[in-house]
């Protein structure tokens, strides 16, 4: 009798934990769809307007913008539903060659000009002799640019952000390194569950459902790697990523 109520105690405080959880994703989910729809509004609203309408530079411009905020939202719905897939296992790797190195210059530019607003900076040092993988390309990008703007949407100042390669036994070790806010060892053990997000205090900029990092997680597994993260509050955090040359489906 005595197992059964704590095991009922445990049981109610884990489900108490999840629905908090999905609460804060649904409000983070609705804040991260009403942003875009205002402004698509307001653009569309702009457009009508006879002053602009006889302007066809405003009506480009705003038309831009319509197309960056749509583009946004199905960015953000896109990843809700690969995390419906990722949940069915209903999914399959391209496995194709990827240069890790390549990659990872190429998310590099993308983040650059994101962290040079910051006033901070990105910096790879990719010692890998062997650097090219069997993987699919679409998922590992999405891997190392996830993990690469958590980096800088946690570095509230002046972004320190660095990545690491080298080869070990069997494969290449990536490592993706920030000296942002860090986590707490209470954070660490529950970054990878779907839903949780580190609690920021007052950094209220930091935007997201809380599905990257568990999203990240699966495609490691999925490729038979390892993920580990090495932080410390208040001093920043690493990601240190493990893929084999090889994925055996």
């Amino acid at each position: 009798i005595l197992f059964c109520f704590v095991y009922t105690i445990q049981v109610i405080f884990r489900q108490k934990k999840v629905g908090e959880m999905k609460t804060d994703f649904i409000n983070n989910m609705t804040h991260e769809f009403k942003t875009p729809i205002a402004t698509i509004s307001l653009a569309a609203d702009s457009i009508i307007s006879p002053k602009i309408s006889a302007e066809p530079e405003k009506v480009r411009r705003f038309a831009d913008i319509i197309k960056q905020e749509n583009k946004r939202m199905n960015n953000q719905v896109e990843k809700v539903l690969q995390m419906a897939l990722l949940d069915k296992n209903d999914f399959t790797l391209n496995l194709i060659d990827v240069d890790m190195h390549m990659l990872i210059e190429q998310a590099t530019r993308n983040l650059t000009l994101a962290v040079e607003k910051k006033n901070g900076r990105v910096s790879t040092h990719l010692k890998a002799e062997k650097s090219v993988i069997k993987g699919d390309m679409t998922h590992i990008s999405n891997v190392i640019n996830n993990l690469m703007e958590n980096a800088n949407k946690y570095s509230p100042e002046k972004p320190e952000i660095s990545i690491h390669t080298r080869n070990v036994v069997n494969g290449i070790e990536v490592i993706v390194q920030d000296k942002g806010i860090g986590m707490s060892k209470e954070a660490k053990k529950h970054i990878f569950d779907k839903f949780y997000r580190v609690h920021t205090g007052n950094l209220h900029d930091v935007k997201g459902f809380g599905l990257g990092l568990s999203y990240v997680k699966a495609m490691m597994v999925a490729h038979k790697g390892e993920i580990e993260v090495k932080s410390e509050l208040g001093k920043g955090s690493s990601f240190i990523l493990t893929f084999p040359f090889q994925t055996e489906l």
